[in-house]
């Protein structure tokens, strides 16, 4: 196996991790796969903000030197993340006759494994990934956009704009969840609250906010993810 960690991270892009050492026989030997446990569980508990080579390894009750025998930097350790996240998606056969309902699923588990953890969908962005699940997923989309007959040019960046879209839609709900948490952060207010304040505005200079303040603060859920993703795709059919 590559002893340098930019020799072995590529290695792990074209084979699987099945064929990694064998384990040392007194203590648990580090691993791209131990390392990326840690660093969820840092993500899950604290945030993605709170992630460091260095808390990693606290972790994993080691040094940050250990874990740069298996990966080159943050920016490496963010791709491990993002190829563990994706390979729990499931993708369908596509079909043409339900490719847009296909997408809309696929989606949708892209966006609920990225809330599991606040803010790691910021691992996903700014990078193209060369980890095998990613691309399996990256792969899977490009199908089924291409199976409801859009040209391979605007299926590529539909599929660009979609996943920013996902990608940013879980961050902001992710910073949204975390300060809620802090009792006494008073910036995220209820749907009441926002709408007594919009709807107390000046009408002479906030006519359409103040009449409208209940409709420019509705849905529940994921009510948005979907209209705005539906939006996209309804787009796309009358194109």
């Amino acid at each position: 196996m590559p002893t340098d960690p930019r020799r072995r991270r590529a290695a792990l892009h074209v084979r699987s991790q099945e064929d990694a050492a064998p384990p040392a026989r007194r203590k648990t030997p580090i691993t791209p796969d131990r390392i990326t446990d840690a660093a969820l569980q840092v993500i899950a508990a604290e945030g993605y903000d709170a992630l460091t080579i260095r808390r990693v390894a606290a972790v994993l009750g080691t040094g940050p030197s250990s874990l740069y025998a298996h990966i080159v930097n943050k920016d490496d350790l963010d791709d491990l993340l993002i190829g563990r996240l994706y390979a729990e998606i499931v993708l369908p056969e596509p079909d043409p006759a339900v490719w847009r309902r296909q997408l809309l699923d696929v989606y949708a588990q892209m966006r609920d494994q990225y809330l599991k953890y606040p803010g790691v969908s910021r691992a996903a962005m700014a990078v193209v990934s060369t980890h095998l699940e990613t691309l399996r997923i990256g792969e899977g989309l490009l199908a089924i956009l291409l199976a409801g007959g859009l040209e391979a040019q605007t299926a590529a960046w539909v599929l660009d704009a979609l996943t920013l879209y996902v990608n940013g839609y879980a961050l902001e709900r992710s910073l949204v969840q975390q300060r809620r948490q802090h009792h006494d952060d008073d910036w995220v207010l209820s749907r009441e609250e926002l709408v007594s304040r919009l709807s107390a505005l000046p009408a002479d200079r906030f006519p359409h906010t103040r009449s409208h303040a209940v409709e420019l603060t509705s849905g529940a859920g994921h009510d948005r993810f979907d209209f705005t993703l539906s939006l996209i795709l309804d787009n796309l059919t009358r194109h």
